[in-house]
């Protein structure tokens, strides 16, 4: 008798990536944990494999369908290496036993690299978190009891909570006008730079209440700023510059999948109007189109629309082969309506337990030819962690958003991977 395989599809966002990714565009995002004490090989090994067991909606391998890929079980073995390259490149299956996620250590580092097929970064967030938590007991036996693991409830929902909440009547918005793409000299042999901004979460909270606006909200304008005094003015900018925010789903209807369940709100600065020409103007636009956008109703139009049209019959019968070429060309034209894309995942909540063994969490989104610097935070006790993705040689855009932070009086510290020779 054959035996019975599990698959299941992807959910509605996920079902993109597969086809639109490449090496220049990996759709992959890490998340890392720093803790106070060196990375045992052996050990991040057996919290893998146990977290596994735990959460099998991680374990699978992507396989191609006559017009979707989909999900199938994966019982190969995880493969644990010392870091060795680039984070968020592409993760090429048949180096990495078919898993769509990649973990590495480098002295105190645990990274997670996910494709986004498998999931968003809230889920993901789950998955390191229960790996950090599963590596601490079982380096402190002593300090940990089975009590305090059984207390943790996963979930291993794997639904497609866009189809159960998207709205057929509704009317999605048109993207606008094509955005302002950053210029300069590419970094040889697609090397990517990373920098780290660390703040002090309590100064930077109390500005943004000081200027009546989130800390999300002043992040975005100041990345706006950044943009418009180094790269934008140097090369006589014209188009607006817009900031893709990604939104968590499940903050506006009720979920519990472990898939995507993710939309976005774009913040479209045209630099002509007068408003922008201060940063307090900045900080009011951002406000404002936040306000405006950050509705359930207009979230819901933007996911609709993504959602009719991949449930749109025309679309579902067309052949995979030719969905990779339809949607690869596709993809290079939506990239020109974005500028940067800045993903705030906020504060990462940790048992208080674990904490003494944790330093620090950070999150990376991989750049891309059209938006060659992407932005993400994270925030952990009292450390905002700001991370700047790049594949420009210049950091003159990470320099005038530093400078500006300092400016306001809030404390930062920088760290690099050492690709860009920066001090701010």
């Amino acid at each position: 008798m054959a035996k019975t395989t599990n698959w299941r599809r992807l959910d509605n966002s996920a079902k993109i990536f597969p086809i639109a990714s490449s090496k220049k565009y990996s759709s992959v995002f890490r998340l890392s944990a720093v803790l106070k004490e060196k990375i045992n090989r052996d050990i991040l090994k057996k919290a893998v494999d146990r977290v596994l067991e735990n959460l099998p909606s991680f374990k699978v391998k992507l396989k191609k369908g006559a017009f979707w890929y989909y999900f199938e079980e994966n019982n190969k073995d995880i493969i644990i290496e010392e870091e060795k390259d680039y984070p968020c490149k592409y993760i090429e299956p048949s180096t990495n036993n078919d898993y769509l996620f990649k973990v590495t250590f480098f002295e105190y580092k645990i990274n997670l690299d996910i494709f986004h097929s498998l999931t968003d970064g809230n889920s993901g967030i789950i998955f390191l978190r229960e790996i950090v938590y599963t590596y601490i007991e079982l380096a402190h036996p002593e300090d940990f009891s089975k009590k305090l693991r059984l207390e943790r409830k996963l979930s291993n929902n794997t639904e497609d909570d866009y189809l159960k909440n998207y709205d057929k009547k509704s009317k999605g918005a048109r993207s606008g006008k094509k955005a302002y793409v950053l210029r300069g000299k590419i970094l040889p042999l697609a090397a990517i730079g990373v920098t780290h901004v660390n703040m002090n979460l309590k100064d930077l909270k109390e500005k943004a209440k000081e200027k009546g606006v989130t800390v999300t909200q002043y992040l975005t304008a100041v990345i706006i700023y950044a943009i418009y005094n180094s790269n934008y003015k140097k090369y006589k900018g014209k188009k607006p510059i817009k900031v893709c925010i990604p939104v968590d789903l499940r903050k506006y209807f009720k979920s519990e999948t472990v898939s995507n369940f993710f939309s976005y709100i774009t913040v479209q600065a045209d630099m002509n109007t007068k408003m922008l020409q201060t940063f307090e103007g900045m900080l009011k636009f951002v406000k404002q189109d936040f306000e405006k956008m950050l509705t359930k109703e207009e979230i819901s139009k933007t996911m609709s629309a993504n959602v009719k049209l991949g449930n749109n019959a025309f679309i579902k019968s067309i052949p995979l082969f030719l969905k990779l070429i339809i949607v690869k060309l596709s993809y290079i034209e939506i990239r020109k309506y974005t500028t940067t894309t800045f993903s705030n995942i906020g504060r990462i909540g940790i048992i208080g337990e674990y904490q003494k063994y944790i330093n620090k969490f950070l999150m990376l989104i991989a750049p891309e030819t059209v938006e060659k610097i992407k932005c993400s935070a994270c925030s952990f006790e009292n450390i905002l962690v700001f991370t700047f993705t790049s594949t420009l040689q210049s950091t003159e855009v990470e320099q005038e958003f530093c400078k500006k932070i300092k400016e306001e009086g809030i404390e930062i510290s920088v760290e690099g991977n050492g690709v860009h020779d920066f001090i701010p």
